[in-house]
């Protein structure tokens, strides 16, 4: 898909590694808005800047470095210079990261140290992986992006602190977080899901905007998109899924979806379901 300013980004599935999508784009004005990802995003960047921000801090990731984003992480994105950025992405689901890791003797998935990462080999391992995905080439796709993973995981992460169970506010956003994914098509007002956790509106919109960074209406949109990639990569009609979902119309699927994939549910759903050709 390619735009009257040069902008242009496709999605597909990996070729021999379930549980990973790819995603190869340039990016002049488009803007991410807030969201998070089921999976991780390793993301090499081929040419310009790209700025985004995560964790309470704005990150510049220029060319031939790697921007790294935690699964359930919120993040943004945009051009860090006139001519935009150039990128290409893995998206690993976290089983895949999760395998890798048990492959290095990692009893978990420790914490990436960097938010972006300035390691020529590792760009050079994601970049062969892409292009061989691109090729359809199975094993050396799986191969290459294996050995990515482990190269990222054994030089650029550090082990996790234990993190407490839910309890007090935590525990009512956990409960609300469930209704929400619940409801996706028919949403509680702030209100009703208060009252539903045994908590205030106030302390509530508090408490969850802490725990995930967004408020409840935006989190309700981005759970949204996230099954909306499933049900579209599955072959669903993007009206189907628009409805199936609780958007207003395709229309209002596919504006949160390109504000946070990148793309319009349409062309993702065609890049997912058909092999990719390299440029």
């Amino acid at each position: 898909m390619t735009d009257e300013s040069g902008e242009r980004a496709r999605f597909w599935r990996h070729p021999g590694l379930p549980g990973v999508e790819l995603l190869k784009a340039r990016y002049v004005r488009h803007t991410f808005n807030r969201h998070t990802h089921d999976t991780y995003t390793f993301a090499l960047i081929e040419s310009g800047v790209e700025v985004f921000s995560y964790r309470g801090a704005l990150r510049t990731a220029p060319a031939g470095t790697l921007a790294v984003v935690e699964p359930h992480e919120v993040h943004t994105g945009h051009a860090g210079v006139p001519e935009g950025w150039r990128y290409r992405v893995l998206y690993p689901e976290i089983d895949v990261v999760a395998a890798a890791a048990h492959d290095l003797g990692m009893a978990q998935v420790p914490r990436f140290g960097d938010d972006v990462i300035d390691d020529p080999a590792s760009a050079a391992l994601v970049r062969a992986a892409h292009r061989a995905t691109e090729r359809g080439d199975r094993l050396s796709a799986s191969t290459l992006t294996r050995q990515a993973l482990h190269r990222l995981l054994a030089r650029h992460t550090r082990a996790r602190s234990a993190a407490p169970g839910p309890a007090g506010p935590m525990r009512a956003v956990a409960e609300a977080g469930e209704l929400l994914r619940a409801r996706l098509a028919d949403p509680p007002s702030l209100e009703e899901l208060a009252a539903a956790v045994g908590t205030s509106p106030f302390a509530l919109l508090r408490a969850f905007r802490k725990a995930h960074g967004l408020p409840p209406h935006a989190y309700v949109n981005n759970v949204r998109v996230q099954r909306a990639r499933r049900l579209l990569a599955q072959g669903t009609p993007p009206g189907e899924v628009a409805a199936v979902l609780g958007f207003a119309d395709q229309s209002h699927l596919t504006r949160h979806f390109k504000r946070s994939t990148g793309v319009p549910p349409g062309a993702f759903q065609r890049g997912m379901l058909e092999r990719p050709r390299p440029d």
